[in-house]
C-alpha cells in the first residue's frame, strides 16, 4: 500500500513545479502565522531559509520515503536543527520556531487541491502524507528549540556560578574565596574546582574560606564546607573559615556540625592575621617615634614581615 501512495503523490511534483508560488503564499502566511518579527529576524534571511528548506524537502519526498525520523530526512532534520537553535538564541517562542514549518501547510494544500481537482481519492492520500511529515518535522522543530534553550540557560547558570566563586590571592601564599549566597551540590562542587585550581596555580599553603556572605548554615551547607576543606587538604593547603557570626556559631552548635580540626575566625582581618602568623609573618603598622624600624609595604603604611615579633 506505501507503494502504490509513493507513486500517486503529487507533492514533489507540485513543490517542483510551483515554488515560487508556494515561497510568496508561505511567506504571506508565516507574517500572519506569528512566526516572523521583524526585529528578531531578516526578511532576507527568512526568504533564504524557506528556499534551502524546500531545496531539502523536494528530494526526501521524491524519495518515497514518509519517516521524518529515518536516515532519508537526515539533512531535512540538520536544518531545522539550526534553525531552531538560531531561532531559540535570538528570543523565538517555540510556537513562533514550529511556525516556520507549519505555515507550509496552508499553501501546499492550496496546490494540492488544484492539481487533483475531482482526484479525491488522491487528494485525501496527499493531505495525509502532507499532514503526518509536516506535523512531525513542526514538532521535532519545537524539541530542538526547547534543547537549546536549556542548553543556553545551563550554561548561563555555571557562568553565574564560576563569577559568584572568585579566588583571590591575599597575599604570597593566601587565597580567600569569599562565598555570597547559599551553598547546594553543584555550586559546591564549582568552588571545589576553582579553589583546587588556584591552589595548584599558587602552591599557596593557606586558603581562607569566607562565610561572611552566606546566610545561613544548616548541615548540608556544612557538609559541603567540610567536602571543599577535605579537598584543599588534600592538595596540600589549610583551610581558615572566616565570618562566623553567632547566629551561624548558634546553629552549627544546634545541628550537632562536627567541624572537627577547622579553625574558624569571626572576621576576615582576623583570618588573614592567622594565615600570615602561619606562614611566619606579621603585620607591623609604621611608627611615627622610630620610622626606621619598620617595614614599608607598597603603600607606605603596613607590611607583612617574616618573624615572630608581633
Amino acid at each position: 500500500m506505501e507503494q502504490t501512495a509513493t507513486a500517486t503523490s503529487k507533492i514533489p511534483h507540485v513543490l517542483q513545479q510551483a515554488e515560487d508560488a508556494i515561497l510568496a503564499d508561505w511567506l504571506q502566511e508565516l507574517a500572519t502565522f506569528g512566526g516572523r518579527a521583524d526585529s528578531l529576524i531578516k526578511s532576507a534571511d527568512l526568504k533564504a531559509e524557506c528556499v534551502q528548506f524546500m531545496q531539502l524537502l523536494r528530494p526526501a519526498m521524491n524519495s518515497g520515503d514518509r519517516d521524518p525520523t529515518s536516515p532519508t530526512w537526515g539533512a531535512v532534520r540538520d536544518f531545522l536543527s539550526d534553525v531552531s537553535r538560531s531561532r531559540g538564541t535570538r528570543g523565538f517562542t517555540p510556537s513562533q520556531t514550529a511556525s516556520f514549518v507549519f505555515a507550509l501547510k496552508p499553501a501546499l494544500l492550496k496546490r494540492l487541491l488544484a492539481v487533483h481537482a475531482k482526484d479525491t481519492d488522491g487528494l485525501y492520500l496527499d493531505v495525509s502524507i502532507l499532514n503526518r511529515v509536516l506535523d512531525a518535522l513542526g514538532l521535532y522543530t519545537t524539541e530542538v528549540h526547547q534543547k537549546a534553550r536549556e542548553d543556553m540557560i545551563n550554561r548561563q547558570q555555571q557562568e553565574l556560578l564560576e563569577l559568584s566563586t572568585p579566588v583571590v590571592k591575599l597575599w604570597d601564599g593566601i587565597l580567600a574565596l569569599p562565598l555570597i549566597g547559599t551553598l547546594d551540590s553543584s555550586r559546591t562542587q564549582v568552588v571545589m574546582e576553582s579553589l583546587l585550581q588556584r591552589i595548584v596555580e599558587t602552591g599557596a599553603p593557606v586558603a581562607i574560606i569566607d562565610i561572611t556572605g552566606v546566610p545561613t548554615v544548616d548541615t548540608l551547607v556544612a557538609q559541603h564546607l567540610l567536602k571543599t576543606i577535605t579537598a584543599a587538604r588534600l592538595m596540600g593547603a589549610d583551610c581558615i573559615i572566616s565570618g562566623m557570626r553567632p547566629q551561624i556559631a548558634q546553629t552549627v552548635v544546634h545541628l550537632g556540625v562536627e567541624l572537627g580540626n577547622v579553625v574558624t575566625k569571626a572576621s576576615l582581618s582576623d583570618a588573614f592575621a592567622l594565615a600570615l602568623r602561619r606562614l611566619g609573618m606579621t603585620i607591623r603598622r609604621e611608627g611615627k617615634a622610630k620610622p626606621s624600624n619598620a617595614n614599608h609595604g607598597p603603600d607606605g603604611h603596613v607590611e607583612a614581615s617574616h618573624g615572630g615579633d608581633e
